[in-house]
């Protein structure tokens, strides 16, 4: 099926010009052309047959009727000049005694109804209009008045009186005239109206597709920017262990040959850890299309897990617990465990060999604070190590503030560093405020 030239945009106040008539369009216009020729062909015969207009030659009649019909055709294409060409043929044919009075007036109606429906100025459209309609009733009005004083012409219309038959009779063509040319205007613009209001929602269902598509689009990113904040964590929590772990072994790898077998035992672990990780992560990146969310077992009860690994890795790591452990979201318990992880990776890349650590989870009826103290030297400023250290405290922010909680960290007064995040167990679009400084 031939489908129409797309629509222009349709903008606040700029003129909506509307397209191109498609070739299916042209096709109905060709076929209603011939139909109405042939039609008015058939009138002047019946109009012929019972005496009506007998004064202009057969071929002259035949000439007006495919002047008025035939170039209907092209009504779509060139609106403004067909209606003038009916409207002009129209009058001639009636002075020249050569019309029929049906299927003119429907070509005629059908012409002035194009322009304002198919118009591709609106000025132009308005000013042919009424240029057509001020001759019609200029026409109309000169002829009335003129035969008035014929009394030849309807000798059956008295002239006499102050509402005679005769201007009673006028009186009905005006208003009929009125109809007429006031219908053909009306459904016109109303046509005209229907067509900028159906390419506006055209056009506003193809920018929500659009925007549907965007959407889509950043949904993508978003996740993909989710799981390469994912892959730093899995990366820089193990490789810190297993760099703490190498050096331990080389340490004590002549004397104390069963200490750096344990050392080299957990590097194993956790290279094998890494791997199990980095390929689920890595398949979801390969996926064609949009990746699927990757689910973690991984969350606040394993935090304490966490700690005995940190210890075991060589950092000393203190694990409490205040409060009742409740039911948390998906995203805060994945988000803790997380930050938790990055926190004590921290500590061991940053805070020195002598450094331990202190973990607690505070719970709350509305919120779980977590936190995580060292006290070790702090090597660069909180400043500092946003922006150098890579990823790590970006995510940090991040996903704290995906779950609505706030995230501190920053040096303690009497020494080492502190990172304390606050998540709410329930999301009612409320930022917690955190309990106490940085100690």
């Amino acid at each position: 099926m031939q489908q129409p030239p797309p629509a222009p945009p349709v903008l606040e106040g700029v003129e909506w010009v509307r397209p191109g008539p498609t070739r299916r369009q042209l096709r109905n216009d060709v076929l209603l052309a011939l139909v109405l020729a042939a039609a008015s062909g058939a009138s002047l015969v019946l109009y012929r047959a019972a005496g009506y207009n007998q004064d202009g030659p057969w071929w002259a009649s035949l000439v007006w009727a495919a002047a008025m019909t035939l170039p209907l055709a092209l009504r779509r294409r060139f609106p403004d000049v067909i209606a003038v060409v009916a409207s002009a043929a129209f009058i001639a044919g009636a002075v020249l005694y050569l019309s029929e009075a049906l299927f003119s007036n429907i070509a005629l109606f059908i012409a002035i109804y194009t322009v304002g429906a198919w118009g591709r100025s609106r000025r132009r459209a308005f000013v042919v209009r009424l240029v057509i309609v001020l001759a019609m009733f200029g026409w109309l009005l000169w002829s009335l008045i003129y035969f008035s004083t014929v009394q030849e012409v309807a000798p059956e219309l008295g002239r006499e009186g102050f509402l005679s038959p005769y201007l009673a009779f006028g009186l009905v063509n005006v208003l009929t005239n009125l109809l007429y040319f006031g219908g053909a205007w009306y459904f016109g613009d109303a046509n005209y109206r229907s067509a900028r209001e159906r390419a506006a929602l055209e056009q506003r269902t193809a920018e929500l597709a659009a925007e549907r598509e965007r959407s889509r689009r950043q949904a993508v990113q978003l996740e993909r920017v989710r799981i390469a904040r994912e892959l730093h964590d899995v990366v820089a929590h193990h490789v810190s262990v297993i760099g703490v772990q190498a050096g331990a072994a080389r340490r004590v790898l002549s004397s104390k040959p069963d200490a750096a077998v344990d050392a080299l035992s957990a590097i194993e672990t956790s290279s094998r850890e890494a791997v199990t990780e980095l390929h689920a992560l890595l398949g979801t990146l390969r996926a064609d299309g949009e990746p699927e969310p990757t689910a973690s077992t991984l969350g606040i009860a394993q935090i304490e897990a966490l700690a005995a690994e940190a210890s075991a890795a060589g950092l000393p790591t203190a694990f409490a617990v205040v409060g009742e452990p409740r039911q948390a979201p998906t995203l805060v318990e994945a988000s803790a465990y997380r930050v938790a992880q990055e926190a004590l990776t921290n500590v061991r890349k940053h805070a020195g060999a002598a450094a331990t650590a202190d973990v607690r989870i505070r719970w709350t009826s509305e919120r779980v604070e977590l936190e995580v103290a060292n006290t070790g030297i702090v090597r660069r400023s909180a400043g500092e190590a946003g922006e150098t250290a890579g990823l790590g405290l970006v995510g940090m922010r991040e996903r704290v503030a995906a779950t609505g909680g706030e995230l501190e960290l920053g040096p303690r007064a009497r020494g080492g560093y502190l990172v304390r995040a606050a998540f709410p167990l329930q999301s009612d679009g409320r930022r917690p405020a955190t309990n106490g400084d940085a100690r």
